[in-house]
């Protein structure tokens, strides 16, 4: 296929390919983020302590991953950074929130963890915001 279309289109296909993920996973990320970021702005704080460090702090650290950083993804800004706290965040979710439940408790969590280690490993592609903040 590469041979027929030639090199840049191939490039161009992938990098459209790229941002629609990073979109796409930002997006479905954010289902998750806002509720918790209008529990959190509304005052209340009671939420999962599955790492003892406090129900406030617990509610911040998922905040900040599921509203920010899907932000970030979806604008393409640091895109690599962003999805160090979504891999963290999944990561708990699977191994240590949904550690012992069967797998079709922790397979969502799975999945966008998969999601978040490709966008880490490959980036959000050439059609992102942060490359005009880029020099060079």
């Amino acid at each position: 296929m590469a041979r027929l279309l030639g090199p840049r289109t191939n490039d161009t296909i992938v990098n459209i390919w790229l941002l629609l993920f990073r979109v796409s996973a930002g997006a479905f990320m954010l289902t998750h983020g806002i509720p918790k970021f209008l529990k959190l702005v509304e005052g209340s704080t009671q939420f999962a302590d599955p790492l003892g460090i406090g129900q406030t702090l617990s509610l911040i650290l998922a905040v900040f991953a599921e509203f920010l950083c899907s932000v970030l993804l979806i604008l393409g800004i640091g895109t690599r950074l962003a999805s160090l706290p979504l891999i963290a965040t999944m990561a708990v979710a699977a191994f240590y929130v949904h550690g012992a439940d069967p797998f079709q408790r922790k397979e969502m969590a799975l999945l966008y963890l998969i999601v978040y280690i490709t966008i880490l490993v490959f980036g959000g592609g050439k059609f992102e915001l942060g490359r005009f903040f880029r020099r060079g």
